[in-house]
């Protein structure tokens, strides 16, 4: 037996848990379930991170966890349950598969283009940091943190994952031409990764020009790589092109714990009516069910719920309006009586099961992701400051600061550069960028930068100053819109 941890969430969550372990205990899946404290309920009652100490022991102890959909409560400066638990425990992967399902109509089912795209988003990164600051009343600030050893991890568990399911192509999606050092350096790195993979095509698509593929032509993808907020985004786009989110399964993977998990809403509306759509939880529940390496349980569960969507039954929220719907238990009993059957289109091969070892790992650190620990030298800083001053007047003030070590080089508003030259139409808010370099790009102590931060505060107020680094002759910044 496989001990797991089981979550059953809010809202409709209890209801479509219970109907999925129906079906698993039906197929005498050989998991234990240990049921574990976390959503909304427990946020009030005081747990600011949505689960009890118990809970996170237990799911630590067992390296799994399976869980409904979660509700975090609004208005109360806490963090999302679901992010908490992908963070914490570092799935650095999020896997969504996307298949054309016979019974489900869609635009795309209709025109008889077939779908099956694996969406890999990187989980822990990106905006997702939710390092937020007010830099003035006006003017909010979120770092966007991107790094190399986060990227590997994920890449390569993208090449692996084409590997295994037959693929031919992997793309990177990105936004490189704007994001040149964030989104520069996720793309870098896919490709140093490909090398290692010279079977599979890899290939990169501007992320906003994926978009507009993806619903012209869905076809023509095959396993699809995104860094945390695009591969959000993108990922509902697919799972709108196959039914919606009640048919979109989701993995979390870690080195040391995974999360299998619905990632729709709780529908308070319908919770307790017994009519919510188990499918997206199931179909979740059949990518841990192949993690633990349970395979032939995995093909008959799955060849089932393919037969019984294919033969027409459906829950209310899908399916042909002509035809009477079922409740949530008369769903997952449809698919217990249909065990053994398979589907005319899609059917599942049931392969040798895979010994599954279950093992606690007791680490005594956090494991730290580095590949290149060789320090910048330091050849300047960005001061962000509060001002409603014109361009020109505040260059006028910081230029009485540069200290003898530093030339002021660009000031900017938003991102795009007011000074020394720019447009009068350029609308600006109350809090400019002023770049200060070294002279002759001269390596600077950091004494120089407090010397600075200091004396430029002496007539302005800092919000924020960051360090600008440089390896050689190569900048590690990026310049102004317009510098």
């Amino acid at each position: 037996m496989v001990k797991i941890a089981v979550a059953k969430g809010d809202g409709i969550g209890p209801e479509i848990m219970d109907a999925v372990l129906s079906i698993f205990n039906a197929a005498k899946v050989p998991l234990e379930y240990h049921v574990v404290d976390m959503g909304k309920w427990v946020f009030d009652k005081g747990y600011s991170n949505g689960m009890t100490k118990e809970a996170q022991e237990t799911i630590e102890s067992l390296g799994i966890l399976f869980k409904g959909p979660m509700e975090t409560p609004k208005g109360k400066g806490v963090k999302s349950i679901n992010v908490t638990a992908r963070k914490t425990w570092n799935t650095y992967a999020n896997k969504r598969d996307f298949l054309t399902l016979s019974g489900v109509n869609t635009v795309f089912s209709k025109a008889g283009i077939p779908i099956d795209i694996t969406i890999v988003r990187e989980n822990i990164e990106d905006t997702y940091g939710g390092i937020e600051h007010m830099l003035t009343p006006d003017v909010a600030l979120c770092r966007r943190f991107i790094t190399r050893g986060g990227s590997e991890q994920v890449i390569r568990y993208t090449f692996e994952t084409a590997k295994k399911k037959g693929a031919r192509r992997v793309t990177c999606g990105h936004k490189a031409n704007i994001m040149k050092l964030t989104d520069g350096l996720f793309l870098e790195v896919f490709y140093e990764i490909a090398k290692e993979y010279p079977e599979l095509k890899a290939d990169d698509v501007i992320v906003d020009d994926l978009c507009m593929k993806l619903v012209s032509r869905p076809d023509l993808f095959d396993v699809v790589v995104l860094t945390n907020l695009q591969g959000d985004i993108v990922s509902d786009l697919c799972a709108g092109l196959v039914g919606g989110l009640g048919f979109a399964p989701s993995a979390n993977i870690g080195d040391h714990i995974s999360i299998f998990e619905a990632v729709h809403g709780t529908a308070p509306d319908i919770m307790g009516k017994n009519i919510a759509n188990p499918t997206a939880l199931l179909l979740s529940g059949l990518g841990m069910l192949r993690h633990l390496g349970l395979m032939s349980a995995a093909a008959t569960i799955e060849n089932a719920l393919l037969y019984t969507l294919e033969s027409g039954v459906h829950t209310g929220d899908f399916g042909e309006k002509g035809t009477a719907s079922v409740n949530t238990t008369q769903f997952a009993e449809a698919i217990i009586a249909n065990f053994g059957k398979q589907p005319s289109v899609g059917a599942k091969i049931a392969t040798p099961d895979v010994a599954y070892e279950q093992k606690v790992s007791h680490l005594t650190a956090n494991p730290l992701l580095e590949s290149n620990s060789e320090p910048f030298d330091i050849v300047g800083a960005d001061l962000f400051v509060q001002s409603n001053l014109q361009p020109a007047a505040l260059a006028e003030i910081c230029l009485k600061h540069t200290l003898g070590k530093y030339k002021l080089v660009t000031i900017s508003n938003r991102g795009t550069q007011v000074w020394p030259t720019g447009s009068i139409y350029t609308n600006v808010v109350n809090q400019y960028r002023c770049r200060f370099e070294s002279i002759d790009n001269i390596p600077l102590e950091k004494e120089a930068l407090v010397a600075l931060f200091a004396s430029v505060s002496n007539d302005l107020h800092v919000c924020s100053l960051e360090t600008l680094h440089a390896h050689g002759d190569k900048k590690a910044y990026s310049l102004a819109q317009g510098q």
